[in-house]
């Protein structure tokens, strides 16, 4: 079995990473936290600063994994904009960490990105189509996309979209938003126009290179996801008002 090396295994993403690959690969995972939230039987956990290059470099190489797998991401959008320093060391630095000292040791790297490099104007968006992110979020994480590209390790750049689900200790997602203030009876009002996700076992088995757009086969915006949600769980549709993005 490949051993993978998941970072930001606290995150939404990096739990369900490893949930999903411990039967299938040797999984280590890590954090910049001191425990893993969410232990797994038979998984190892290490304390990780991907914004320390030093620590990166001395990780990595001693574990010497077949791929690394990068969900350590800053992404509160809104934040993102109000603390761009600490922004561009996660998504950027961070990801130029890793990559070089994975070119050194012959590392795939596997980095997960956004829609949010496009302007949102135009899609559903092919894996070609040009990159102009409008906020700094999403120039951050092309950014990184560049920075794996440029540095020229073996590398997957993921592109996904409005992940969502339950975690231990996972901040909000649109989801549990949704899901929670029905739950609590209040009005919520969810756009029209923006439109949204796993396939990374299949990267690992394949070792396949490049840049790809991982989404579900649904094709539904943002109001279409809540009111399914509500549905499922048997919660009132009619506390969902329909708006657009220009009405926010």
């Amino acid at each position: 079995m490949s051993k993978v090396f998941i970072t930001g295994a606290n995150g939404l993403l990096g739990q369900a990473l490893v949930e999903t690959l411990k039967d299938v690969s040797v999984v280590v995972a890590s954090g910049v936290e001191a425990e893993h939230f969410c232990p797994v039987d038979g998984v190892e956990y290490l304390q990780l600063d991907i914004t320390r290059a030093a620590n990166c470099n001395d990780v990595v190489k001693n574990l010497r994994p077949d791929f690394i797998i990068n969900s350590a991401s800053f992404t509160h959008v809104d934040a993102c904009e109000e603390q761009r320093e600490l922004c561009w060391n996660i998504n950027v630095k961070g990801v130029e960490n890793l990559a070089r000292v994975a070119r050194k040791i012959g590392t795939h790297l596997i980095h997960y990105s956004t829609d949010y490099v496009f302007n949102g104007t135009d899609g559903p968006y092919s894996e070609g189509d040009y990159c102009e992110p409008v906020g700094y979020y999403g120039r951050s994480k092309l950014a990184s996309e560049n920075v794996i590209r440029q540095i020229g390790c073996a590398g997957t750049i993921v592109r996904t979209c409005v992940l969502y689900g339950t975690g231990k200790r996972v901040k909000q997602n649109f989801f549990l938003w949704v899901l929670n203030n029905l739950q609590a009876g209040n009005k919520i009002t969810v756009v029209t126009d923006q439109f949204n996700a796993v396939g990374t076992q299949k990267i690992l088995e394949t070792s396949w290179k490049g840049t790809i757009h991982l989404a579900g086969a649904d094709y539904l915006n943002r109001y279409d996801f809540a009111r399914a949600i509500a549905s499922v769980f048997a919660l009132p549709e009619d506390l969902i008002v329909p708006i657009t993005s220009d009405r926010r």
